[in-house]
């Protein structure tokens, strides 16, 4: 954590006491110059805001459209901050829009993706391929497979005849990633108490308790290392992943190896390594994000922090809030005594993301539609 948390969380704070109008205007053919946080891809504005939206730290973004030709940037979308929230240079620029983040609007976090692009390829993250009448039946393919967020149609006028008429599902992930866990003294962390990880087969399951196999490794068929706080943790990932059929977690670097192999599990004996499988045919108990992390930090991510007396007034504070899904606090005796009892508030991207977005001819991509009404997607 460390000063560079503390910086974080002034610059969020800032961010948040400054820029707190709800400003939905988009400005075409006008670049929001510097302060880039990250890129993305997205497929057109309103995703690329959306995107700003649910990033921690992004307060306006530009988005390069598709009929940029001046390089190969077309569906960059840049996430920028600053400290009080506003662009500090606006230019006039052509094939680009430009606008805010809709965190002060009260904006729905799931919102409904209902447009499909002609002629433009979701780039990669397939986990699985079949063969539909047309781009509709594909994307109901995808809105009634849980594990599918975004799709790739491609049509009967494509270039290659023997791949016509493919439907691409693709993944990426829905549910909260933490990008760095560390051990740290005086530092208490833990999650939302609402935090929600749904597995494959939807929501309609009964709950059960995961079976875990303490000081075990499945060595090999790794397609994945990420951080996860615990064996349920690492679990309750794999359960949401695509394809993932066991998991094994090395509590000492909060290590979460997901792997895949469907024809056949070895294991060993390794102490401080735990294994399992994913939940299948159950919706996993959640008991796990009421645990809380003694001397164990969630660096980064911040949304925002406020001065507290304790963790579990944190916890309860990240949990009423809709925006926030994990957290770390500085207890008592944290080594800076000027930065302690701070409650840091925290969150990730969970909305459906392409890893690239590029022009394809005779192609048709879009997303899933669980989060859409009938009335929004007539």
């Amino acid at each position: 954590m460390g000063t560079h948390l503390i910086l974080v969380g002034l610059l969020s704070l800032c961010s948040l006491s400054f820029g707190q109008d709800c400003n939905q205007q988009l400005l075409e053919n006008v670049d929001f110059s510097g302060n880039e946080v990250t890129s993305l891809f997205s497929p057109d504005v309103d995703h690329c805001q959306q995107l700003c939206t649910q990033h921690p730290s992004c307060d306006f973004f530009t988005f390069v459209q598709a009929d940029w030709n001046k390089d190969n940037r077309n569906f960059f979308c840049y996430l920028k901050a600053t400290p009080n929230g506003q662009p500090t240079a606006q230019a006039p620029l052509l094939g680009v829009t430009s606008g805010f983040s809709l965190k002060p609007c009260n904006q729905n976090l799931e919102p409904c993706l209902s447009k499909v692009y002609q002629n433009v390829d979701f780039f990669g993250a397939d986990y699985r391929a079949l063969f539909t009448a047309d781009y509709e039946e594909c994307q109901r393919a995808c809105t009634q497979d849980p594990a599918c967020q975004f799709f790739t149609f491609i049509n009967e006028a494509f270039k290659t005849p023997d791949i016509r008429n493919k439907c691409h599902l693709k993944f990426s992930w829905p549910v909260p990633r933490i990008p760095l866990i560390e051990k740290k003294t005086g530092v208490t962390s833990g999650f939302s108490e609402i935090t929600r990880i749904i597995q494959q087969l939807g929501t309609q399951q009964s709950v059960c308790q995961g079976k875990l196999f303490p000081n075990t490794d499945i060595p090999g068929n790794d397609i994945e290392n990420i951080p996860a706080a615990s064996p349920e943790h690492c679990q309750a990932l794999c359960s949401a992943h695509s394809v993932c059929t066991y998991f094994s977690f090395a509590s000492n670097y909060f290590s979460c190896y997901m792997k895949n192999n469907n024809n056949n599990l070895v294991t060993k004996a390794k102490d401080g390594v735990t294994s399992g499988f994913p939940a299948r045919f159950c919706q996993l108990d959640n008991t796990w994000v009421q645990v809380v992390h003694e001397n164990v930090d969630f660096p980064g991510s911040d949304i925002r922090f406020e001065l507290m007396d304790d963790a579990d007034t944190c916890q309860r504070t990240c949990t009423q809030d809709a925006f926030c899904q994990f957290y770390s606090y500085t207890n008592d005796n944290f080594g800076d005594p000027n930065y302690r009892r701070h409650c840091f508030l925290k969150r990730t991207i969970t909305m459906p993301a392409p890893p690239k977005v590029a022009r394809l001819a005779n192609v048709v991509s879009g997303f899933q539609l669980r989060n859409c009404n009938s009335e929004t997607t007539e």
